[in-house]
C-alpha cells in the first residue's frame, strides 16, 4: 500500500510540474501583433489630351561665325604699329594689324620696275618709226607709269605683228615678273579682312617673323555660331531660318537666334544631324556654353508628364476605385525630365508623382489637389523670341 501511495504522489508531482512549466513557458511568449492596414496617399492628375509642342532641348559652344588664323607667309621684323598687338584689341575693316619689316625687299621690286620702265623707253623710237598707230597708247602708259605705285596693266595689243614685237623684247616676262614681286611685297602687310577683335597674339613687337610661322587669331565678335547634334528622327523638321531660344546655363539671361544651316549627312557612328544656330548679341563671347531649344513640331490628342512615370515596358500607373491599375500608353518623345505621351482616355486619373513600391491591385488613397495646375493640360507653345 505505502509503494502504490508513493507512486501515486511521484506521478501527480511529475505532472503537476510539467503543468506548471508549460504556463510559465507560455507566458514568456509574446503574441505577433496584427499588422494594421495602411493605405498609402498618392499625388494624381486627371487627363486632358491636347496639341503639345514638342521642344528639342540641345546645347554647345559658341564658336565666331568669321574666324581667320593669321600665319606669316614671308620673314622678317615685326614693326611697331599704331596699335599694339595684342589679345582683346579690336580693329576695323582694312586696319592694319601686322606689318613686316620689308625695306630689302621693297628695293628689290622698285630695281625690277624701273627695268620694266627701261625696258619700255628703250623700244619707244622703234614704235614710232615701225608702228606709228600703236605708238600713242604706249607713250601714254610711260607717261603714267610712276614707280611709287603699283605697276599699271600693259596697253591691250591688238594685231599679231605688235604682240610678237613687244613678247620679243621681254616686256611681258618683265611685266609679270614684277606683278609677283609686288604681289609678295603685300604679304609683308596684314590688314583685318572684316572688322572684329584679335583673340590670339604669339609674337610681339620687335621679333623675328619666320615663314610659315602661326601669328595669332582674329575673329568677328558680332556673329556667332552653336554647333548642335541631333537625332536623325528630326531631320525633316529641322529648317533653315527658325528661330530659335537660347539661354545659358544658369537661366538668368535670355537670346534669340535662327538655324542658318544644317547638315546634309547623318552621323554614322551616332546617328545624328548637325545644326548650326546663328546667335548675335553684345553680351556673348566665343567659347560660352548655352542652351538651345527648337520647336521641332506640335502633337496632337497627347499629354506631357514626368519622365520617371512611364515605366520600362511602356506602362503607365492609373487609379481607379482606390486601386492602382497599369494602361499600355504610346510614348512619342522624351526630354530630360519630361515624355510626351498619346493612347489615354481624357478623364482618366493617373498618378502625378512616382510611388516606391507601387503595384497594380494596390489600396491608395488619391489626393488630388483644387488647383487647376494639378490637370494635365496641353502646354502653351512657348513664346516666339523676337
Amino acid at each position: 500500500m505505502r509503494n502504490i501511495i508513493l507512486s501515486i504522489l511521484g506521478a501527480l508531482l511529475i505532472a503537476g510540474a510539467f503543468y506548471f512549466g508549460n504556463i510559465i513557458a507560455n507566458g514568456k511568449q509574446k503574441k505577433r501583433p496584427v499588422p494594421k492596414k495602411v493605405i498609402k496617399t498618392v499625388y494624381t492628375n486627371t487627363v486632358q489630351n491636347g496639341t503639345i509642342p514638342i521642344v528639342i532641348s540641345a546645347n554647345g559652344n559658341l564658336v565666331a561665325k568669321r574666324r581667320v588664323e593669321l600665319y606669316a607667309e614671308v620673314q622678317g621684323i615685326f614693326k611697331t604699329n599704331r596699335k599694339l598687338f595684342k589679345p582683346g584689341q579690336k580693329y576695323r575693316q582694312g586696319e592694319t594689324l601686322i606689318r613686316i619689316d620689308a625695306a630689302e625687299y621693297y628695293a628689290n621690286v622698285q630695281s625690277s620696275k624701273s627695268n620694266l620702265y627701261n625696258s619700255i623707253a628703250a623700244i619707244m623710237p622703234d614704235l614710232r618709226l615701225d608702228f606709228p598707230d600703236i605708238y600713242p597708247k604706249w607713250q601714254q602708259y610711260l607717261s603714267n607709269f610712276d614707280l611709287n605705285k603699283t605697276t599699271p596693266k600693259l596697253p591691250e595689243m591688238t594685231t599679231e605683228k605688235e604682240k610678237y614685237f613687244i613678247t620679243g623684247r621681254s616686256i611681258v616676262t618683265n611685266y609679270y615678273n614684277v606683278k609677283n614681286l609686288e604681289q609678295r611685297l603685300s604679304k609683308y602687310t596684314i590688314s583685318a579682312p572684316f572688322s572684329g577683335i584679335l583673340t590670339e597674339a604669339l609674337v610681339t613687337e620687335g621679333s623675328l617673323i619666320r615663314n610659315g610661322q602661326k601669328l595669332g587669331a582674329f575673329i568677328d565678335d558680332s556673329v556667332y555660331e552653336m554647333e548642335v547634334a541631333l537625332s536623325k528622327q528630326y531631320a525633316s523638321l529641322l529648317k533653315v531660318g527658325e528661330k530659335v531660344a537660347l539661354n545659358n546655363l544658369e537661366n538668368t539671361e535670355k537670346f534669340s537666334g535662327i538655324v542658318s544651316r544644317v547638315n546634309g549627312s547623318i552621323d554614322a557612328t551616332t546617328q545624328t544631324i548637325t545644326a548650326y544656330i546663328e546667335v548675335k548679341d553684345e553680351k556673348l563671347k566665343e567659347g560660352m556654353y548655352l542652351e538651345a531649344n527648337l520647336n521641332a513640331k506640335e502633337e496632337t490628342n497627347a499629354i506631357e508628364i514626368d519622365r520617371n512615370l512611364v515605366l520600362d515596358d511602356n506602362q503607365l500607373f492609373v487609379v481607379r476605385d482606390s486601386i492602382l491599375d497599369m494602361i499600355k500608353v504610346n510614348p512619342v518623345y522624351f526630354s530630360d525630365t519630361k515624355a510626351v505621351v498619346k493612347s489615354i482616355p481624357n478623364g482618366t486619373v493617373i498618378l502625378s508623382k512616382s510611388v516606391p513600391g507601387a503595384y497594380a491591385g494596390m489600396l491608395v488613397k488619391p489626393l488630388t489637389s483644387q488647383n487647376s495646375k494639378d490637370t494635365i493640360t496641353p502646354i502653351a507653345e512657348p513664346k516666339k523670341v523676337k
